[in-house]
């Protein structure tokens, strides 16, 4: 089949990923999918006309209301993939709720990351009962293997002259003999309010004031030009804080291999892929307790759940101070994404379910 499907396509987000790696299960079995970025069209006449100039004989959606709804009244069979703000956010606003429960009516089959999503919707949308199917991110990380450690180092202001670099699981080189500990906590997350990066900025802040040795890296694409200015502003005067741009996969899961920990400070998620991946390289992980994150994160068994930012350091300081906690959580971690986040299970879910659109 030619597949239309429909995503917010932002380079180096976790919505990107998914796309992409849902297209390649789809073209895996000789489906052809056309990708397209949901902020490319304007109107729903506008998808009409490339499904007919594509010659689409089916559709898929990432996000029920930003892509569903351009999906809404076209003549070909399509499916939804449930992104996490439309569940978590748009189902409250009252016009978005309405337009996405006409999706949803259309729509051949939905697939939730998690229970609780599934259930989320059901609540508001009964008459979908039958056709939500529960299926978890698949996971697959490929740090890049000639990325250095140092050099990126070397590109933010750390004080490295008197530091040593202490990752979750290893000493580095020592940098001109050093004799401190370097903690680096990870943030990714694209600079929107969702994700809401200033979180945990302010006690971080004083943590480091205290203990010179810890520092966190929000790393990611500036995705709201207006907030990502207020937080380009909060940082710059934050000790301890850094702000970095956006990197290719690769080297992203390199960096994530290299830090300490990862943390997810996000105020609504469908199902951090950020998380999923530092669990996969064996990376502790830190995040907000949040339904999305809860779902994934079983707190002291496969990463630490924080409630406010007082309680986030003081996880943060014992993850620091108890190796045996890390190692615990580390190898747990990556054991639950071996065992719930199959890339292969993801792989026939998907290819499955095309063949209700035929």
């Amino acid at each position: 089949m030619r597949i239309l499907f429909l995503a917010v396509l932002r380079p180096h987000t976790g919505n990107a990923v998914t796309a992409a790696r849902i297209r390649d299960h789809l073209e895996a079995v000789g489906h052809t999918c056309i990708l397209k970025d949901t902020l490319g069209f304007e109107s729903s006449s506008a998808v009409t006309s490339l499904i007919v100039t594509e010659k689409c004989e089916a559709a898929l959606a990432l996000h029920l209301y930003k892509g569903g709804r351009f999906l809404q009244g076209q003549k070909i069979p399509f499916g939804i993939i449930f992104g996490g703000t439309d569940i978590n956010e748009d189902i409250n606003h009252e016009e978005k709720s309405q337009v996405m429960g006409t999706v949803l009516e259309e729509a051949r089959f939905a697939v939730a990351f998690t229970e609780s999503m599934k259930e989320m919707a059901l609540t508001k949308w009964s008459h979908a009962k039958g056709k939500i199917y529960v299926q978890n991110q698949g996971v697959s990380t490929i740090p890049n293997v000639i990325f250095n450690w140092n050099t990126f180092l070397q590109s933010t202001d750390f004080p490295l002259r008197r530091l040593q670099i202490r990752t979750h699981t290893r000493w580095s080189k020592e940098i001109n003999q050093g004799a401190d500990n370097l903690h680096i906590f990870l943030l990714i997350c694209g600079l929107r309010r969702v994700k809401d990066p200033l979180y945990l900025v302010d006690a971080f802040s004083e943590w480091h004031q205290e203990e010179p040795n810890v520092y966190m890296v929000i790393l990611g694409p500036e995705v709201d030009p207006v907030f990502t200015n207020e937080v380009k502003a909060r940082v710059k005067r934050a000790a301890g804080v850094q702000l970095m741009g956006e990197m290719p996969s690769e080297d992203l899961h390199a960096v994530v291999k290299n830090c300490f920990a990862v943390v997810n400070s996000s105020i609504s998620e469908g199902m951090s892929a950020a998380v999923l991946e530092a669990m996969d390289l064996e990376v502790p992980v830190l995040a907000r307790n949040i339904p999305g994150n809860a779902a994934i994160v079983k707190h002291e068994e496969t990463g630490l759940l924080f409630s406010n930012p007082q309680e986030f350091v003081q996880l943060a300081k014992r993850l620091v101070n108890d190796p045996a906690l890390e190692k615990k959580i580390v190898t747990q971690g990556k054991e639950y994404v071996k065992l719930c986040h199959s890339w292969k299970s993801e792989r026939d879910t998907y290819q499955n379910l095309m063949r209700k659109l035929q």
